[in-house]
């Protein structure tokens, strides 16, 4: 529940992209005039974004009303991309892929996990789950970000095609000089083809 600091005030990264697509027949799914906006936050280190994680967060968008992709802080985790550049991969990503939905993208580094949901709005957290070990690990959380904001986790099983493929196999094929760009989006290829390598 928390992805990285401890203690003391939160601060949300002033990196905020918003991509609003006008939905099919202009509707809202399941939205009817009166009821408050259904907002989700999909969190993660997306570093770097997959293929996998672009198809949970389409997925989601469709779920949504308002979607909140949120680049967090892994201490447990060395760092390939800069927050700000994973940031403006998943922005262009979700630019070139046409995903519909009003989605928010935003980076929080400071502070539990549910406090950003709190301040945004959202009662829901989306997980995409990959396999049995993903759900042990995940289902914790979920239960302690219950039970101190009352905020819900939904687990999206992936595509099958991207289930098998992590950020960190990403990390390693690219840093060793493979071609990454059947698992992540093209504008993350790009960028790990010219700029990336020997970070």
């Amino acid at each position: 529940p928390r992805p990285g600091g401890a203690g003391g005030a939160r601060k949300k990264l002033a990196l905020i992209f918003r991509a609003s697509h006008e939905r099919p027949n202009g509707a809202w799914h399941g939205y009817h005039e009166g009821m408050s906006n259904r907002v989700a936050v999909v969190p993660g280190s997306f570093d770097p974004l997959t293929l996998g994680h672009l198809d949970v967060i389409e997925r989601a968008a469709g779920l949504y009303d308002e979607l909140h992709v949120l680049v967090v802080h892994n201490p447990g985790k060395e760092a390939l991309l800069p927050i700000a550049q994973r940031v403006s991969l998943i922005e262009q990503a979700i630019a070139e892929r046409g995903v519909k939905g009003s989605i928010v993208v935003a980076a929080w580094s400071v502070g539990l996990l549910v406090d950003y949901c709190t301040d945004v709005g959202a009662q829901v957290l989306v997980k995409g789950i990959r396999s049995q070990i993903d759900v042990a690990y995940e289902t914790p959380m979920a239960i302690v970000n219950r039970h101190l904001a009352h905020v819900e986790t939904v687990f999206l099983l992936p595509d099958p095609s991207h289930a098998l493929v992590s950020s960190s196999l990403v990390r390693q094929v690219s840093q060793l000089g493979g071609d990454v760009s059947p698992f992540v989006p093209p504008a993350v290829a790009r960028y790990l083809d010219t700029g990336a390598r020997g970070i």
